[in-house]
C-alpha cells in the first residue's frame, strides 16, 4: 500500500512508453510505409513533426488525460489510503471494496471514450484517403485496446492489495454485489488480443500482396521505359512515345514533370509533393521505384529526363498497388476471422466458466448445507488448473462430509448431555415435589388405620348407632379421596418426568391441549420457582381446551428453558416474577415469557440463535436456547423472537401455527 498513487502513475507512463516504441516499429510494417521514408531528414521536408514526435505527442496526450481520469476515479481510494483505518465505518470500507472490484469496468469505459476522442483527433488531422484513415484507425484502436487490458491487469494487482487491507479492519464480507460472469470477464480480457493478432496478420498480408503487385507493375513499365530513346525536343515528343506503351491496368497513367509544367495522361492523375520529393531524394537508391504518401497504395516507375533545350524533369508511369476487389477480400477475411475467433473464444470461455461455476455452486451448497452427503464427487474433466481445482474441491468435500458426521455425533452427545443435566436438576426438584404427596398419603393411611380400628371396636356395640357407622364411612371416604388426589398429582409428575426423560426427537406427534401443556410446565418448574423465590404468573388469553399438534414434551422443554432463563436473569434476587402469557394472533398461538431482569447486551442479541451463546459464564453453554430455537423451527414450523433492553428485562415470543 506504500506509494500506491506513485505506482499507479508509474505503471501508466512506463506502459505508454513501451507502446509508443512498439508502434514506431510496427506501424511502418503494417501500413507498408515507403522504404527510407522514416528518416528524419526526409520527414522534415514532408511534415512539420516527425513520426517519433507525433507518437510522443499522441502518447503524452493520452497519458495526461489518463492520469486526470485516474485521479477522478481513484479519488475515494486515494483518500482511504491516507485515512486512519480504525476510524472508518463498515459502510465506508464496503464502499471502498465495491469501488475496487468494479474499477476495471469504469477504467475500460472511460479509456474507450478517451480512445475514441484521440482517434477522432487523429482522423481529422490526417489529410489522406479514406482507406488510409481506416487502416490508421484500425491499427491505433487495436494497439490501445491491448493497452487498456494490460493497464487494467497491472492496476488490478494494486487494487487487490487495497481490498486485502479492508479485511484487516472488517472481516464480515460474505456477498459480492453485482457479480459478473466469469466467462464474460475472460472473454473481455482475451478477445482484444486475438483481434490484434488478426488485424496484424491481415495488414501484414495486405501489405505483402500490395508490395508484390507494385513490384510486378514496376518491372512491367521498367522494361518499356528502359528501352526508350532519350532524345526529345519537347513534352509533345515524349507524350507521343508514352502513348504507344500499353497500360497494364486501366487506372494506370503516365506523367511528365518539369519545372514548368506537369502532364498526366489521366484526368484524375496527380503528383503529390511527397511523390516528387521522394523521387528527388531516393530515385537512385530505389532504381526508379517511387512511392506515394505513407500507407497510400500507389507507386510509380520514374526516370529522369533532359530535353534538347536543357530543361530537366521526371517522367514515368504511376499505378495503384491494390484494387477494390483486393481490399474487399481482406476486409471480408478479417471480419470472418474475427467472427469465427469470437465464437470459438466465447465457447471456450463458456466451457471454462461452466466448470468453475459447477465447483462454485457445489461450494455454495456446502455453505448452505444442501446436497452434500448424497451428492457424488465432481468428475475431473481436464488435467490443468481447473482439474486441480476439481480435485481440491472433491478432497474438501470428503473432509467436509467427515466433519459434518463428527459434528452430528458431537451435537447428539451435547444434546444428550444437556438433556441429562436438565433431567438431573429436574429430578432433584421432582423428588421434593413427590415428598409432599407421599407424606400426605402416609398421613391418610394412618387416619384410615385409626378409623378401621374404631370401626372394629364398634362392631356389636349397642351404643354405636347407624349414624355413627355412616360418619365413620364418610371419614374413610374423605381420606380415600385425598389419597386419590395425591396419587393423581404424583401420576402427573411421573408422566411429565417420563416425557422429558425419553429422547425428545419430536418424531411422536399428537394433539394436546393448552391446559395439558401449561399443567406440565407448572409441575416441572414448581421446585425451581420455589427455591428461587420467584413467582410464575400464567395468563391464558385462549381457551384452555385449544388443541395444538406436535410433540408436547419438546414444547414443554422449550417453555421450561425459557422460564428457567427468566428466573436466572434476576441473578438470585428474591421475590421476583416471571410472566407466561398465552394468546392467539390470527392463525398462530403465541407463548410470551416475560421477565424484568438484567436484559441482554447488543452483542449478545446480535449472536442469539446464530450460535451457542450464554451470559452465565462457566455455568452455561448456550445450548439450551439454541436447541429451543431449532426445536420450534424444525418440529413446529414456528419461530422465536425477542425484545430486550439491558437493565429492564426481556420478552421471548414463541409463535406456533395452529392446525385447524
Amino acid at each position: 500500500m506504500k506509494h500506491f498513487k506513485f505506482k499507479i502513475y508509474a505503471k501508466i507512463i512506463i506502459l505508454q512508453i513501451i507502446v509508443i516504441f512498439l508502434m514506431s516499429q510496427l506501424v511502418p510494417l503494417l501500413l507498408n510505409y515507403p522504404p527510407n521514408s522514416e528518416e528524419a531528414v526526409f520527414q522534415s521536408q514532408i511534415e512539420p513533426f516527425s513520426h517519433t514526435m507525433q507518437y510522443l505527442s499522441l502518447g503524452s496526450l493520452y497519458i495526461f488525460l489518463y492520469i486526470i481520469m485516474i485521479k477522478i476515479l481513484f479519488r475515494d481510494i486515494f483518500k482511504y489510503i491516507k485515512k486512519d483505518k480504525k476510524s472508518l465505518s463498515f459502510e465506508e470500507i464496503n464502499k471502498i471494496r465495491s469501488k475496487c472490484l468494479n474499477m476495471h469496468f469504469k477504467l475500460t469505459l472511460t479509456q474507450v471514450v478517451l480512445l475514441i476522442f484521440i482517434l477522432l483527433v487523429l482522423f481529422f488531422s490526417l489529410n489522406a484517403q479514406v482507406d488510409l484513415c481506416f487502416k490508421f484507425l484500425l491499427v491505433y484502436f487495436s494497439f490501445f485496446m491491448v493497452v487498456i487490458i494490460i493497464s487494467n491487469v497491472l492496476i488490478r494487482n494494486d487494487l487487490n492489495e487495497v481490498i486485502k487491507s479492508t479485511y484487516q479492519i472488517y472481516n464480515d464480507f460474505t456477498d459480492i454485489e453485482n457479480p459478473t460472469k466469469f466467462y464474460m470477464s475472460l472473454l473481455f480480457n482475451l478477445l482484444p488480443f486475438f483481434l490484434v493478432i488478426i488485424i496484424t496478420i491481415t495488414l501484414l498480408g495486405y501489405s505483402r500482396v500490395c508490395n508484390s503487385i507494385g513490384e510486378s507493375n514496376y518491372y512491367y513499365y521498367k522494361i518499356y521505359l528502359d528501352n526508350f530513346n532519350t532524345n526529345w525536343n519537347s513534352v509533345e515528343d515524349l507524350k507521343a512515345e508514352l502513348n504507344n506503351i500499353p497500360l497494364k491496368n486501366s487506372s494506370d497513367y503516365y506523367f511528365i514533370y518539369t519545372n514548368s509544367e506537369t502532364v498526366c495522361s489521366s484526368e484524375s492523375g496527380k503528383l503529390s509533393d511527397f511523390f516528387i520529393k521522394y523521387a528527388n531524394t531516393y530515385l537512385d537508391q530505389t532504381s526508379g521505384r517511387v512511392y506515394e504518401y505513407y500507407g497510400v497504395a500507389e507507386e510509380g516507375y520514374v526516370k529522369q529526363l533532359t530535353f534538347a533545350n536543357g530543361e530537366t524533369g521526371y517522367f514515368g508511369f504511376k499505378y495503384t498497388t491494390t484494387n477494390l476487389e483486393l481490399s474487399m477480400f481482406f476486409i471480408s477475411i478479417t471480419i470472418i476471422a474475427m467472427a469465427i475467433y469470437t465464437i470459438i473464444i466465447y465457447i471456450w470461455c463458456k466451457n471454462i466458466s461452466r466448470n468453475v461455476s459447477e465447483i462454485a455452486q457445489n461450494l455454495s451448497d456446502i455453505a448452505k448445507k444442501r446436497n452434500l452427503i448424497d451428492t457424488n464427487n465432481l468428475p475431473i474433466l481436464s488435467n490443468d488448473e481447473i482439474g486441480e481445482l476439481t480435485v481440491a474441491f472433491n478432497n474438501i468435500k470428503t473432509i467436509t462430509r467427515e466433519n459434518i458426521a463428527k459434528l452430528h455425533e458431537n451435537q447428539d452427545m451435547l444434546i444428550e448431555k444437556e438433556r441429562f443435566a436438565s433431567l438431573g436438576q429436574m429430578i432433584g426438584g421432582i423428588a421434593h415435589n413427590l415428598k409432599t404427596p407421599i407424606m400426605s398419603i402416609s398421613g391418610a393411611t394412618e387416619g384410615l388405620k385409626d378409623l378401621i380400628k374404631e370401626y372394629e371396636i364398634s362392631v356389636g356395640d349397642s351404643d354405636v348407632t347407624v349414624e355413627d357407622h355412616h360418619e365413620i364411612a364418610n371419614d374413610m371416604k374423605t381420606w380415600i379421596d385425598k389419597i386419590k388426589n395425591y396419587t393423581e398429582y404424583m401420576s402427573d409428575i411421573i408422566t411429565a418426568v417420563k416425557g422429558q426423560a425419553v429422547t425428545s426427537s419430536g418424531d411422536i406427534k399428537e394433539y394436546f391441549t393448552v391446559g395439558e401443556l401449561i399443567k406440565q410446565v407448572d409441575i416441572l418448574m414448581k421446585h425451581e420457582l420455589k427455591n428461587s423465590l420467584t413467582q410464575l404468573n400464567i395468563t391464558l388469553n385462549v381457551d384452555n381446551e385449544l388443541k395444538l399438534y406436535g410433540n408436547i414434551n419438546s414444547l414443554v422443554q422449550v417453555l421450561n428453558n425459557m422460564v428457567s432463563n427468566s428466573i436466572q436473569s434476576y441473578n438470585g434476587k428474591p421475590n421476583q416474577s416471571v410472566e407466561l402469557v398465552v394468546s392467539q394472533d390470527n392463525n398462530n398461538i403465541v407463548f410470551s415469557v416475560i421477565d424484568y431482569g438484567m436484559g441482554m447486551s447488543s452483542e449478545v442479541q446480535n449472536k442469539l440463535f446464530k450460535e451457542m451463546i450464554t451470559t452465565k459464564g462457566k455455568n452455561g453453554t448456550g445450548l439450551g436456547l439454541f436447541m429451543s430455537y431449532s426445536n420450534i423451527k424444525a418440529h413446529f414450523n414456528g419461530n422465536i423472537t425477542f425484545e430486550s433492553e439491558q437493565g429492564k428485562g426481556t420478552v421471548f415470543n414463541i409463535t406456533i401455527p395452529l392446525n385447524k
